[in-house]
């Protein structure tokens, strides 16, 4: 019998019956399924609901019920046990999901009978660099879920990106990089992102980076608005090693796909690089990224 995670989208009812549904019928075939606690009580569910911390462990399946940001959520939670997601699309734009609502029960039938592929995303892995004690930097208000679960308070995973910027009320920020170890350039602008080829239709896509095939490996790193020349994303290998400094008095806010983590002073500085995990998305068919891609942009034929 399989051990299968739900995870839902907190704000949207059909996301919560979907997540009865998917219950009851596992449960009757004699599945065991958990929820971490605050989206067992959203869905009424509150016999299955399990601490974060323990929800990963020993999952056949995390079943994300949601939109994109549910799926970073979900793998958030599982990428480091290695667990397997299926997204139901419950959002609007679900570049990440697999399933429409209606087939939610026969992807789990196929997926219970062997009947599907993985498909493997890069993650990267932020490391946070500072003098002053972690908690000053990331305050520990919920962020500890987004660790790497490896032991490291320091160390942070990522599917789409990894971002320094100038705090809401600040000005441009000042922000040293060095690759593998070779001071590159000091940058003068509103931030830097960080991505992941999954990454590149999120926070990157909106400053102009490339928009890179989701299954390929490298890191991008696109400036915020660059008060200098060169204003060029960099797509680098997935094994380089980016180091951003602050360099300037004025503090950077760091942000993992999309939660604010903490703020950073001159001095302190994160390390990203492909982490040694991948985040494993089940499909039931090929994946045609140009078709998703002309979807969602409304692109025309000719």
């Amino acid at each position: 019998m399989a051990v299968v995670g739900i995870l839902l989208h907190h704000e949207r009812d059909q996301a919560a019956e979907l997540a009865r549904d998917a219950s009851d019928w596992l449960g009757e075939r004699g599945h065991e399924v958990r929820m971490p606690l605050r989206d067992a009580g959203i869905a009424g569910l509150t016999s299955l609901g399990v601490a974060e911390a323990d929800f990963a462990r020993g999952l056949d399946l995390a079943l994300s019920l949601g939109g994109d940001g549910t799926m970073l959520r979900t793998v958030d939670l599982v990428a480091a046990e290695g667990v397997p997601v299926v997204g139901v699309n419950v959002g609007q734009l679900g570049y990440l999901t697999e399933v429409e609502p209606p087939g939610l029960r026969m992807a789990l039938k196929r997926f219970l009978a062997g009947s599907y592929e993985l498909e493997e995303r890069m993650l990267l892995r932020i490391s946070v660099e500072t003098a002053r004690p972690l908690s000053e930097v990331v305050p520990d208000d919920g962020a500890a879920a987004r660790r790497s679960h490896r032991g490291d308070p320091t160390a942070f995973l990522a599917l789409n990106e990894a971002v320094l910027e100038k705090t809401p009320m600040g000005h441009t920020v000042r922000l040293g990089v060095s690759i593998d170890g070779e001071m590159f350039t000091p940058y003068a602008a509103d931030g830097l992102i960080v991505a992941t080829p999954t990454g590149s239709t999120a926070y990157a896509f909106s400053a102009r980076g490339p928009i890179v095939e989701p299954t390929h490996r490298c890191l991008l790193m696109t400036p915020v608005s660059p008060h200098m020349l060169f204003d060029r994303s960099l797509v680098l290998a997935p094994d380089a090693r980016v180091r951003i400094e602050v360099l300037g008095d004025r503090p950077a806010t760091l942000s993992v796909d999309g939660h604010n983590l903490g703020v950073l002073h001159r001095g302190d500085a994160v390390t990203m690089t492909a982490d040694t995990t991948s985040a494993r998305f089940v499909t039931f068919g090929p994946r045609n990224f140009l078709r998703i891609l002309k979807s969602k942009f409304g692109l025309a034929d000719r």
